[in-house]
């Protein structure tokens, strides 16, 4: 047979594993990378032409939601692994609050052989911490682990009981995987809707305060520093647990970090016109909380950028504010809306592809976020500089709830690789079967 040779000629090669940012060549042969050097013979070989392009390792997203078991009505992973392979992610990593829930490996098998069949991204899914995510009785950690999950999280709830997150937290080291939480106490968030605060108070709408992250974020840290365990926070929204953060991690403890691209570029002014697209949990919070994620995820305290990427029908969204479900959709919009933080010269084009690519794939184990030689070629063609209006009932989700519906967004994919293996082109949209 014939060996498969793709040359990605002239772009910009961003390799974070490397800290290699320079123009180049990058030559993949039968699915993997073969070189990266300035001038590659195309001998052979399909040419794809990134002139004037970042060339990066594809994007890992470790945190979705693809609703599939159960609520396949707001996504599934077809749709959801086609949104994904459009926004440049090529890993993804899905949530286990699905119905049933991943508290087994039997749903664990279940997603995997369906991402096998449907999707032109690789999934990977997180298991349930606890049975039926109800924060009790944990899962059979070793057996979901032999199936497939690569962390174990109740992502959407909180462990309140504080000795079961501690038995958690003790369990996961003996399989050797992270924790994620979902870091809310969820006695002092109550029924909050938004940020508490003043534009709470203009709204007229219960408020969900900064301490509520903050306390249960302190409390997770405190049992890192009981357990020796790894711990990841999901979706940091507040500027004190930037700071519980910096902390640990300065204290030498294994704790690592998400921010969504919503929390790093709106704030809860965005909710004033009760659009349900701004509901979310955590809430949209302050400026100056928003000015603190900018800069801890530029300083490396936040480790990476995940989309909490959460679908939800029309009509679940289409309805009185406290009544809609929290989250938006944000695959196909992630990489254009943090790239506001290259043009506004926050971050480079090397740290923000590290943190959403290198530093997922690390803090989860997983076989890429790197454009090294013998590497899986999962690669993302990006124009930083291309100006889009964003359409959701154009793209391949099968919901629409996004914030972002009708605007201008500067940046865009051009094209994504999954092993070798052209599956999204800008114009041509998903080719996948």
């Amino acid at each position: 047979m014939p060996v498969s040779r793709v040359l990605i000629r002239g772009g910009r090669v961003l390799d974070p594993a490397s800290d290699h940012d320079a123009i180049a060549d990058l030559l993949i042969e039968d699915g993997q990378i073969a070189a990266c050097a300035s001038l590659i013979p195309a001998e052979d070989c399909d040419v794809i032409d990134a002139a004037g392009l970042w060339v990066a390792p594809g994007f890992v997203d470790m945190h979705a939601h693809l609703r599939e078991p159960g609520q396949e009505y707001k996504e599934d992973i077809a749709s959801g692994g086609r949104a994904a392979v459009a926004g440049g992610f090529t890993s993804v990593v899905c949530m286990a609050n699905t119905d049933p829930a991943n508290d087994d490996p039997s749903v664990t098998q279940y997603i995997l052989d369906r991402a096998a069949k449907d999707s032109p991204a690789r999934i990977h899914p997180i298991a349930a911490a606890t049975r039926g995510l109800a924060g009790e009785v944990m899962t059979e950690m070793a057996a979901l682990c032999e199936a497939g999950a690569v962390a174990f999280s109740d992502d959407g709830r909180t462990i309140m009981d504080t000795a079961v997150m501690r038995h958690v937290l003790e369990y996961s080291k003996l399989v050797g995987a992270a924790i994620v939480v979902h870091a809310e106490d969820c006695g002092l968030r109550g029924s909050g809707a938004v940020n508490e605060g003043l534009t709470a108070t203009r709204l007229g709408l219960p408020g969900n305060p900064a301490a509520a992250e903050e306390i249960m974020v302190s409390r997770d840290i405190r049992l890192v520093e009981l357990t020796g365990a790894r711990l990841h926070v999901a979706h940091v929204s507040a500027a004190g647990s930037v700071e519980l953060i910096r902390q640990a991690r300065e204290r030498g403890l294994q704790v690592t970090a998400e921010v969504t691209p919503h929390h790093l570029t709106l704030t809860d002014e965005a909710t004033l016109g009760f659009d349900t697209s701004t509901k979310m949990a955590p809430p949209l919070r302050s400026q100056h909380d928003v000015t603190a994620l900018r800069a801890a995820l530029t300083e490396g305290v936040i480790d990476a950028v995940a989309t909490d990427h959460a679908p939800h029908a029309g009509y679940e969204k289409d309805v009185e504010f406290t009544g809609a479900p929290d989250g938006i959709i944000g695959l196909e919009t992630a990489f254009a809306v943090v790239n506001d933080l290259v043009q506004q010269q926050e971050i480079c084009p090397l740290e923000l592809m590290r943190r959403m690519s290198t530093n997922p794939a690390r803090i989860l184990d997983l076989p890429a976020g790197t454009l090294a030689a013998r590497a899986p070629a999962d690669v993302v063609l990006l124009d930083p500089e291309r100006c889009w209006t964003y359409d959701p009932a154009k793209g391949y989700s099968k919901s629409r709830n996004s914030p972002w519906a009708g605007q201008q967004l500067t940046g865009q994919v051009m094209a994504t690789l999954v092993g070798g293996r052209l599956v999204y082109r800008n114009g041509d949209g998903v080719l996948f079967r």
